[in-house]
């Protein structure tokens, strides 16, 4: 009797669970980005909610063979993944090795026919969702409560618009912060909030202010002529009235940005930005027992884990070889991640590998350094551990990533096109022998780790609270529904402007009667005198 009571209560309880638990959809999106979300999604579904995932037929990283725990929604791209990896290849091929030696005029054309190109693809799988009728179905018949994107691939805040349902970003900042600044209502003084990608700092002096400014409004016309006026055309198509797709950006009711304070320079922020930089990190399990072996025989010097992400499987023969030779002349036994020819300068400390436990290494306490291109999820991994980088960023968001490092205390940062054997050398030994770096990214650490709760905890926090409440419109600001004029209080000032000429005008108007009357009496006066 009291099994059955016992069974009985637990079923009560599953239940109450599941009719608790929301119905989420969540938008495409690829590489680094995708590995944070996924995390997400799975404990979303370990905390009772159901998922599913739109997915184009087109996709690099989501893969809708793999077992998975939630749903998978496929649609049609108009385009092969070929296609992509052949816009990915000519995209590093520019990053890599030609941008280095081109004006920035020439980087700014060049930049502006990528970011064209890109968003035509990104238009090709939208078309693919709200151009297909049976798609959309699904997703009205779906009766989701909540859309969860990374706004990378635009197009989630058009749909939860369709389909009257709140809308969550995740992501880790948008080009200039474009998105966060004209759609989010995110303050981002030019004086002290650097421009996502111009590698400065907090710290500028009247030169680096005068090119942050600059920086803001050349890249705002580049993106206002490439992708918004491009956008709000597509959106206008599709609802059929003249429709602003910042605009329609700006009703997301949290943003979910994948950095924290100990990668970030202290700046202003609104209720419904929440900073929860570390999603996917966690503590090191242990080695394979190859992988123990080789770190183990490196006694007390210690092991360097080196590699340039997914995206980067190699460099050129002439590249790899002074790499090879330079990580050759270190006392450090070295594991790096590396799927090009073997380098004929491969010293004996060195290992070549396919694929890392990048996290596991770098929490093993025979890492003395990470040397990386500067990904924000390696970057975080490290800042995790503590454990202090070698920069070499490659392309997107690794310079600055990077800058922000080396800012901090906890990196060097050389060039791939420039740097040396001796260069890297000398580099990673100064890494590990000046102490700073080591105390620095342990400062690092010791920030991320002191929150009232992890970074993905927070994450699901935030996506739960938007389920609970229907949306998060009481931490919207205000500013949404003023204008450009209003907002910097110009019309306030105009005013204050009008006031005063007013003022002025009286007075003059005022003294200047008061002078003709005293001339005029005195005049009179002197006539009755004669």
């Amino acid at each position: 009797m009291e099994l059955r009571l016992s069974a009985c209560i637990l079923l009560v309880l599953c239940a109450t669970s599941c009719a608790n638990g929301g119905n989420i959809l969540v938008w495409y999106t690829e590489g680094s980005h995708w590995i944070n979300m996924k995390l997400v999604l799975e404990t979303l579904i370990d905390r009772g909610h159901q998922v599913t995932v739109l997915v184009p037929s087109s996709s690099m990283y989501m893969n809708t063979n793999e077992p998975a725990r939630f749903h998978y929604e496929p649609f049609n791209a108009s385009f092969s993944l070929e296609t992509i990896v052949k816009f990915l290849e000519e995209f590093l091929q520019f990053s890599l090795y030609e941008i280095d030696y081109m004006s920035y005029w020439e980087i700014c054309i060049r930049f502006t026919d990528i970011m064209k190109t890109n968003l035509q693809f990104s238009i090709q799988y939208l078309d693919g969702v709200v151009k297909s009728e049976a798609i959309m179905k699904k997703l009205k018949e779906g009766n989701y409560d909540l859309l969860l994107a990374d706004p990378i691939y635009p197009g989630s805040d058009l749909v939860a618009d369709i389909l009257g349902i709140p809308l969550v970003f995740s992501l880790r900042f948008s080009l200039v912060n474009n998105w966060e600044r004209h759609c989010g209502q995110m303050p981002a003084p030019p004086s002290f909030v650097p421009g996502a990608m111009s590698k400065l700092t907090d710290k500028m002096d009247f030169s680096e202010r005068v090119w942050n400014f600059l920086f803001y409004a050349l890249q705002d016309i580049a993106i206002d002529h490439t992708f918004w006026n491009v956008l709000d055309r597509y959106y206008s198509d599709i609802k059929g009235t003249p429709t602003s797709a910042c605009e329609l950006m700006s009703k997301a009711d949290i943003w979910l940005i994948r950095t924290y304070w100990d990668f970030e320079f202290p700046r202003p922020f609104l209720p419904n930005f929440k900073y929860v930089g570390g999603i996917h990190c966690r503590p090191a399990k242990p080695l394979p027992e190859d992988l123990e072996e080789f770190v183990q025989s490196s006694g007390d010097d210690g092991i360097v884990i080196f590699t340039l992400g997914s995206v980067i499987n190699n460099v050129t023969k002439e590249k790899a070889n002074m790499i090879a030779s330079g990580l050759a002349q270190i006392p450090q036994k070295v594991l790096w991640r590396y799927r090009g020819e073997k380098p004929e300068t491969l010293g004996a400390n060195t290992r070549i590998y396919d694929w890392i436990p990048q996290n596991d290494l770098l929490g093993h306490p025979k890492t003395r350094a990470f040397i990386t291109h500067g990904g924000t999820n390696g970057i975080y991994e490290a800042i995790y551990h503590g454990v202090p980088m070698v920069g070499i960023p490659m392309f997107g968001d690794q310079p600055d990533n990077m800058a922000h490092m080396k800012a901090k205390g906890a990196a060097v940062i050389l060039n791939v096109n420039f740097m040396t054997t001796e260069d890297l050398r000398d580099t990673v030994n100064t890494v590990i022998n000046d102490k700073s770096y080591k105390e620095n990214a342990m400062r690092l650490s010791s920030i991320h780790h002191d929150r009232p709760m992890s970074a993905l905890e927070e994450a699901v926090f935030w996506i739960e609270f938007t389920l609970r409440n229907k949306g998060a419109k009481h931490l919207r600001v205000q500013a949404h529904e003023l204008t450009w004029y209003q907002y910097l209080s110009l019309d306030v000032l105009g005013f204050f402007l009008t006031v005063d000429l007013l003022l002025i005008f009286i007075f003059f108007k005022t003294c200047s009667f008061c002078l003709h009357r005293c001339c005029v009496r005195k005049g009179k006066t002197k006539r009755k005198a004669e």
